[in-house]
């Protein structure tokens, strides 16, 4: 049974960059045809989808966030991670990793403030 969990500060600055890193258990994140995505929830708001990176590493950005965002991986330690740079308080969220729409994380709370 796959198991996500994400991991990161729960607080960041305004201007900086938020990294926060799904770590995976009971899958390898180079099986074929997966992807693995991460998602955000404001309070009180729709969920979001930020981006995903694919089994072969391939990666894939909201447009609204594109020119903020990145995801890396490192397939040694079966983990990927979240990069977005310049933080503001509208990035405050709960962040969910996820393989495909099936297997979520239980979230990690963002909260963007000097």
């Amino acid at each position: 049974q796959v198991q996500l969990q994400e991991s990161g500060p729960g607080l960041v600055k305004p201007s900086q960059t938020l990294s926060l890193t799904c770590t995976v258990s009971g899958a390898s994140i180079t099986t074929n045809f997966h992807y693995w995505s991460w998602f955000r929830q404001p309070q009180g708001k729709l969920l979001e989808w930020v981006g995903a990176i694919s089994y072969i590493g391939s990666t894939f950005f909201s447009p609204s966030l594109n020119s903020r965002t990145s995801i890396s991986r490192d397939t040694s330690k079966n983990q990927f991670t979240l990069h977005l740079s310049s933080v503001t308080p509208e990035d405050t969220a709960m962040y969910y990793c996820v393989r495909g729409y099936s297997a979520w994380g239980q979230g990690t709370q963002v909260t963007v403030s000097s």
